[in-house]
C-alpha cells in the first residue's frame, strides 16, 4: 500500500500534471504546424519551386535515390514552431515585466516608521 501511495503523491506532483498537459498540447500544436507548412506554406510559397523540378509534393523532390523533400518539410515545421515558440516566450517575458512593479526607495515617513518599529522591538515588554 505504501509504493501506491507514494506513487500517487508522485504523479500528483504539480510539475508531472504540468508536464503532461505540455506534451498534449505540443502534440496538437504540432498537428496544427504540420498542417500550415502542408497546406498552406507549401502550396502559397513553394509551388513556383515544385513546378520548376516538375513535382506536385514536396514529399517527391528527390536526387538520384536521395529523397530530401520529406527533410526539407520536416526542416521547414521546425523553423514554424521553434518561431512561434520564440514569439510565445517573448510574449511571456513582456508580460511579466509588466506584471512586476520597480523596486522604489521608500518614503521619508515609511523610513521613519521603519526606524521606530525597530527600536521599539529592541525595548523589553513590560509584564501583564
Amino acid at each position: 500500500m505504501g509504493m501506491l501511495k507514494e506513487f500517487k503523491d508522485f504523479v500528483m506532483r504539480g510539475n508531472v500534471l504540468d508536464l503532461a498537459v505540455a506534451v498534449v498540447i505540443g502534440a496538437a500544436f504540432s498537428a496544427i504546424v504540420s498542417s500550415l507548412v502542408d497546406n498552406v506554406i507549401t502550396p502559397l510559397l513553394l509551388t513556383p519551386a515544385l513546378q520548376a523540378a516538375h513535382l506536385q509534393d514536396i514529399d517527391k523532390l528527390a536526387w538520384g535515390a536521395v529523397k530530401y523533400g520529406s527533410f526539407l518539410a520536416a526542416v521547414i515545421k521546425f523553423l514554424i514552431i521553434a518561431f512561434i515558440l520564440f514569439l510565445i516566450v517573448k510574449a511571456f517575458k513582456a508580460i511579466e515585466k509588466k506584471g512586476v512593479p520597480p523596486a522604489t526607495a521608500p518614503t521619508p515617513t515609511e523610513a521613519l516608521l521603519t526606524e521606530i518599529r525597530d527600536e521599539l522591538k529592541k525595548k523589553p515588554t513590560l509584564p501583564a
